[in-house]
């Protein structure tokens, strides 16, 4: 698409090289003035004012040129014929300026558009809980009216929770759904012990809303949405157990002496000492040895639970291969459980150590290039690796663009999260984006 760009730019100077070549390889009485009326035209659509004003100039001072010295005949016809070039050249100027002004209004407009999405979206930090995660939002290029799209990360006492989204519609009532969505994810976060039940918040909060509308836009208030829970046991805190028949120190009670155990601290049968433990029975030398176990096995049992409501599926990247996360059974989206209810289904992946994973809108899913093929998020990343959720987004817009040649039809939201081991997050207080 660029190189196409800047081939048409010589297609002003090509013009008017033709029509000097048909002027001078013709007869006297034969005129040829159809290259010099296309060529301001031509400028107007791909060159600047002054470029276009030159090639004006020139086009009719060629025709009034060759209509003074290179016709035989009708003096009237010729003087008709430069009046034309010379009409369609101011013309050419001023369609040049209305262009260029559309333009600057058009990039103006996708610039407020981000400015107020990055507004209701802020930027999460780099690292929420033991999860490095990065966002990016970029506007339409076509209609540059404020989207619909959203994300948002939430730190919890069940784990790192995610949520990113697609408001139907755009302007002020996109912004204001996206504003409800995203407020009532947060408290929904932080108090629903599952993520279905944190979808659950989310349609309630829809149909709600539906309420103060009227007709048709009553039933088109939704937003399809993928949720997406991080459960790192190393980072839990640990869950005591039931009281057990014996008391404080009878048998329910692993390890004696009234001593609470979290589910995710691996114990051998013997006890602390015990044969799992390396250094043998009652030898405390082995209790490292233990501790990087325990922090490796724990690492390695880090899971995400997905719920999709009718959005594009995530991927999940890891070792070189980019796998769609497809819903096991397909689902609405928010704010359309009218038309049915079910349970909600709850898919549950490994996420270990090094792995990545991808949510984005259907801005990118459905973006074309100029033959009309979609953009493939798993294909187009397969056999890749990402140093961070930073250089993996920031890969994926180059190579959307070139994809698309530039042009982009929808709104497209981007959230990366990454599987970090690389510290100890768990005494960070919790971050919400």
């Amino acid at each position: 698409m660029g190189r196409l760009w800047r081939l048409a730019r010589w297609l002003p100077a090509a013009l008017c090289a033709l029509g000097v070549v048909l002027d001078f390889a013709t007869p006297r009485d034969v005129t040829v003035s159809a290259p010099f009326a296309a060529a301001p035209l031509a400028a107007a659509a791909f060159l600047t004012i002054r470029g276009t004003v030159l090639t004006g100039m020139f086009s009719s001072g060629a025709t009034i040129l060759f209509s003074a010295f290179h016709d035989s005949g009708n003096v009237l016809e010729a003087e008709a014929r430069s009046i034309t070039i010379v009409t369609v050249s101011v013309l050419a100027v001023g369609v040049n300026y209305v262009l260029i002004r559309s333009g600057s209004r058009l990039a103006s407009a996708r610039s407020i558009a981000e400015a107020v999405q990055y507004a209701v979206l802020p930027t999460p930090p780099s690292r929420v809980g033991a999860l490095r995660v990065a966002t990016r939002y970029r506007a339409a290029q076509v209609e540059a009216r404020i989207g619909g799209d959203f994300y948002a990360a939430e730190e919890t006492p069940y784990g790192v929770r995610l949520l990113l989204g697609d408001v139907r519609g755009k302007g002020l009532d996109a912004v204001a759904a996206v504003v409800l969505l995203v407020g009532a994810f947060r408290e929904a976060a932080e108090q629903e012990a599952t993520l279905p039940g944190v979808a659950a918040r989310l349609d309630r909060a829809l149909q709600r809303d539906a309420h103060r509308l009227q007709g048709a836009a009553r039933l088109e208030d939704f937003s399809t949405a993928v949720l997406v829970e991080v459960v790192d046991p190393g980072t839990q805190p640990p869950t005591p157990p039931a009281p057990a028949p014996g008391g404080p120190s009878g048998p329910g009670v692993p390890g004696g002496a009234g001593v609470p155990r979290g589910p995710d601290v691996p114990r051998g049968p013997g006890g602390p000492g015990g044969p799992d433990v390396a250094g043998g029975p009652g030898v405390a030398g082995g209790q490292d040895s233990a501790a990087e176990e325990e922090e490796r096995t724990a690492s390695d049992r880090v899971v995400l639970r997905v719920v999709n409501r009718g959005h594009p599926a995530p991927v999940l990247l890891h070792r070189g291969r980019a796998v769609l996360l497809e819903p096991t059974t397909p689902a609405l989206p928010l704010g359309m459980t009218d038309l049915g209810v079910w349970p909600q289904q709850l898919d549950e992946y490994a996420f270990p150590r090094g792995a990545q994973l991808l949510l984005y809108t259907d801005g990118l899913s459905e973006a074309r290039n100029p033959e009309g093929d979609f953009y493939q998020p798993a294909e187009r990343l397969s056999r890749t690796s990402f140093a961070d959720p930073e250089e993996l987004l920031a890969t994926i817009l180059v190579d959307v663009a070139a994809h698309t040649g530039g042009r982009s039809a929808d709104d497209m939201a981007l959230l990366a999260v990454a599987h970090d081991t690389s510290g100890d997050m768990r005494e960070d207080p919790p971050h919400d984006a």
